[in-house]
């Protein structure tokens, strides 16, 4: 067995269809890239876990748990790749989890989450350029992210400011739980006037937040907000772990971290 293996860590969903396309896809990518090298996967989120054991019958393991399988199988050397989108908290605390083992294994070594520089988010920005290509001038992109408390949360104004300053003025970004928040999104949407919005997540999968808080049929819904100011809304509910190019760019940040 190789000494050296690769330990994908995730914050997981209970939403069987957008794990599939997203963490699972993502996976597949690395194992696709590094077939030498022994592969582990972990969840941050403690509670979806439970959840995927109690109602599926399924079992994630926690960082904990994967550090300890990796430990029993010899592993010697880990390289770490986050699936998260941010530096923030979530990442923080799987760093700080793995850190417990470090005097068991003889090297860690962690790889970048999805946006960590501005090479990432130029990225990003041709991939939506991309994908979004058939928008008009009257027509707007707003991307939906989930935001944090934690200082990597300016990350999603820089994000915004960036694709203005790339000349894609109709392209929004705002947070479910930061800023730029809704409020911000529609100030600004009103001040370009477009006729048609497209909604559509900044989040690895497309799961509670997405079918809900942005597509959901309840009043506060993104969806119906936006629609409420008279726009014609059309949500796209497609995680980023869906994109080939966000597979790719976990799998660069991996490769450079592996020789590194």
């Amino acid at each position: 067995m190789n000494e050296k293996a690769i330990l994908a860590v995730s914050f997981g969903t209970s939403h069987p269809d957008t794990r599939e396309v997203t963490i699972d896809a993502i996976e597949a990518r690395i194992k696709k890239e590094f077939p030498e090298f022994p592969f582990y996967s972990a969840w941050t989120s403690k509670r979806i876990i439970k959840k995927l054991l109690e109602r599926d019958g399924i079992k994630i393991d926690t960082v904990t748990e994967a550090c300890e399988r990796m430990l029993a199988d010899g592993v010697k050397e880990v390289v770490v790749q986050p699936t998260h989108i941010l530096n923030g908290y979530e990442y923080d605390l799987l760093v700080k989890e793995v850190r417990h083992f470090k005097h068991r294994f003889e090297k860690l070594v962690f790889s970048k989450p999805l946006i960590s520089g501005q090479d990432d988010i130029e990225r990003i920005i041709e991939l939506f350029a991309k994908e979004f290509s058939y928008l008009t001038e009257r027509e707007a992109l707003v991307l939906m992210g989930h935001g944090t408390e934690h200082f990597a949360n300016t990350a999603y104004a820089a994000l915004d400011y960036a694709f203005k300053d790339k000349g894609l003025k109709n392209v929004f970004v705002g947070c479910v739980e930061g800023y730029p928040d809704i409020d911000c999104v529609r100030k600004l949407l009103k001040e370009y006037g477009p006729s048609k919005v497209f909604v559509t997540p900044l989040l690895i999968v497309a799961g509670d937040h997405a079918k809900n808080d942005m597509a959901g049929e309840e009043e506060d819904s993104w969806k119906n907000l936006l629609g409420s100011d008279g726009y014609d809304v059309e949500c796209v509910v497609r995680g980023l772990g869906e994109y080939e190019a966000v597979r790719d760019l976990f799998a660069e940040h991996l490769k450079a971290a592996m020789n590194g």
